[in-house]
């Protein structure tokens, strides 16, 4: 059984609007960051930040739709970049808090300043990739959780469904009430396929269990997470899990408040909400990046989609930290043998990208 948490969400779509995706491409910023190419440089232009470093390598660019100190999906891929300029000597920049409207001028902005490899974090960045590649066939765009590919585009998506479904077993396993909550932001193949996954996992615990949902439709709004993570708990939920990027800062925070379980994404979120959190789901970012831009460094491109997962080593699951305690042996070995059945392929978590509310 599951019910969805309704919200508004014209409001909620006009509210993340205008709650902190005012990036805009300015020219200014791309050429402030060529000119501090000899050091760390940062140029900021209504809530968008750029930042240059000088490197023996490529000029890599990273464009992200919230802020790269998120402590999740945003900010694991600015430490990929980060990574990419300690390690391969990389000159590097980036945008946060990018808007969808100005996805194109920014992949454009950049191009045009002369960046060799151009990466879109999430799966809105997969066509305005495709649209800027056509004008520019001598950059390299690599679109994490995407669907895109061409010749000078590249996607890698992750399995995080796997992950997903193990949060889902955990959940259901430590309920009380028999009701689960799950709140994403803007629905999308990529963060759909985790809802439905943490959503079979409990029902393969628990086949009666009751999973509400809610799409906030933002990425960095916590206010309006916290509003429905709140209503949830205020309709039974004794568990929440998010792939809300920013935004689920705001689950996190009500969880803790009712003192109740949670479950982390992108990011090992314990200190969030060390009450709370029992695990994480980790996307191995960092080390994805820093292999994509290495293949264009070696010559090895390939404009394909990439699937990677558990397997691979990009998707895991945190430890349980402080409240591994609180978790019952049987359930920590069930979930460890399924962890096991994945990773093998014994058994594949189904990939369903079908929006189920």
């Amino acid at each position: 059984m599951k019910k969805s948490v309704v919200l508004l969400l014209g409001l909620a779509m006009a509210a993340s609007l205008l709650a902190g995706c005012g990036s805009k491409p300015a020219e200014a910023q791309k050429n402030q960051a060529a000119a501090d190419s000899t050091a760390a440089g940062k140029a900021e232009d209504g809530g968008a930040e750029t930042e240059a470093a000088s490197g023996g390598g490529l000029k890599v660019a990273l464009c992200v739709t919230g802020a790269v100190n998120d402590m999740g999906w945003c900010q694991s891929a600015y430490d990929g970049l980060k990574l990419v300029e300690q390690d391969l000597g990389c000159e590097v920049a980036y945008t946060e808090n990018l808007d969808a409207a100005d996805m194109v001028a920014t992949f454009t902005d950049y191009a045009a300043n002369g960046y060799d490899v151009i990466i879109g974090h999430g799966f809105q960045f997969g066509d305005p990739a495709l649209e800027v590649g056509e004008l520019y066939p001598d950059v390299k765009f690599i679109c994490i959780e995407a669907e895109a590919s061409a010749a000078n585009v590249a996607s890698y998506v992750m399995k995080c469904e796997e992950t997903g479904y193990l949060e889902g077993m955990l959940a259901a396993s430590m309920s009380q009430s028999g009701k689960l909550g799950f709140i994403g932001p803007v629905q999308g193949a990529s963060l759909v396929k985790i809802m439905n996954a943490y959503e079979d996992g409990a029902k393969e615990v628990n086949p009666q269990i009751e999973v509400q949902t809610a799409w906030t439709g933002s990425f960095t709004d916590t206010a309006l997470a916290k509003e429905a993570a709140t209503a949830m708990i205020e309709n039974g939920v004794d568990v929440l899990g998010h792939c809300a990027n920013e935004s689920g800062t705001g689950a996190l925070n009500a969880a803790t408040d009712a003192g109740i379980y949670a479950t982390g994404d992108s990011y090992d979120q314990y200190d969030l909400a060390p009450k709370a959190v029992l695990t994480s789901a980790i996307y191995n970012v960092p080390q994805l990046i820093k292999t994509a831009v290495s293949d264009i460094m070696d010559g090895r491109f390939e404009g394909a989609v990439k699937q990677l997962g558990m397997a691979e080593g990009i998707v895991e699951l945190a430890p349980y930290h402080d409240l591994e305690s609180a978790i019952p042996e049987d359930v920590k070995k069930l979930i460890e043998d399924r962890k096991a059945a994945i990773i093998s392929g014994e058994f594949v978590v189904p990939c369903d990208t079908t929006a189920r509310n």
